[in-house]
């Protein structure tokens, strides 16, 4: 009986290692264009919003300036507030740099975070912020772009629902394109200094 097993045990093997071996030669004798990397990372992107004001934005309308783009939601208890405040705290830090800097704050609950309730939220924080919501598919199809995850909380059906959400704070060029990012827990001195560095 062991020998039979160990008889199996390396035809899989061998089996596993021809199929290898073919795939490598299929990939490596395909005559087809080879795929190059850019070397960017693959974060922002096309975006149809509504802003704080009632006014449609798209990613145009912040071109030709650095963003600090930040998604979460005007519900959320502790994280949100925290970057958020974290996020002003920097930009006031960096003075007269930090104009060249537009804070942006998308929310990832589109059904409670209305053009009022988001409007009435961003005036806690910077007086530069700009809250950004949108119908559920707009909002997905941004979120999307910016590879954040975000749900529902599980077993809440109340109105006072939680949404899970990555916390993630990123720099945008001028240009729109990632420069790079801010983990949930980085400081203020932390965050100062690596926008500095690209202003």
């Amino acid at each position: 009986m062991k020998k039979r097993l160990a008889i199996l045990i390396l035809a899989g093997f061998l089996a596993g290692g021809v199929s290898a071996l073919g795939l490598y030669m299929l990939q490596n004798t395909n005559p087809g264009p080879k795929q190059v990397s850019s070397g960017k990372a693959l974060i922002g992107g096309p975006f149809k919003l509504t802003e704080h004001t009632g006014r449609r934005v798209t990613e145009e309308d912040f071109k030709g300036r650095f963003t600090l783009v930040y998604f979460g939601y005007t519900f959320c208890p502790d994280v949100c507030p925290a970057e958020l405040q974290v996020i002003s705290a920097a930009l006031d830090e960096l003075g007269k740099k930090g104009e060249k800097v537009t804070p942006v704050f998308i929310t990832i609950d589109p059904e409670r975070d209305t053009v009022e309730q988001m409007k009435e939220y961003v005036g806690n924080f910077h007086k530069s912020l700009v809250g950004l919501t949108g119908s559920p598919e707009e909002v997905r199809a941004a979120a999307k772009a910016y590879r954040i995850y975000y749900a529902r909380a599980k077993d809440d059906t109340s109105t006072e629902y939680l949404m899970d959400h990555a916390s993630i704070v990123y720099l945008m060029s001028p240009k729109g394109e990632y420069l790079t990012h801010f983990a949930y827990g980085t400081g203020v001195e932390k965050m100062v200094k690596g926008i500095a560095k690209y202003l």
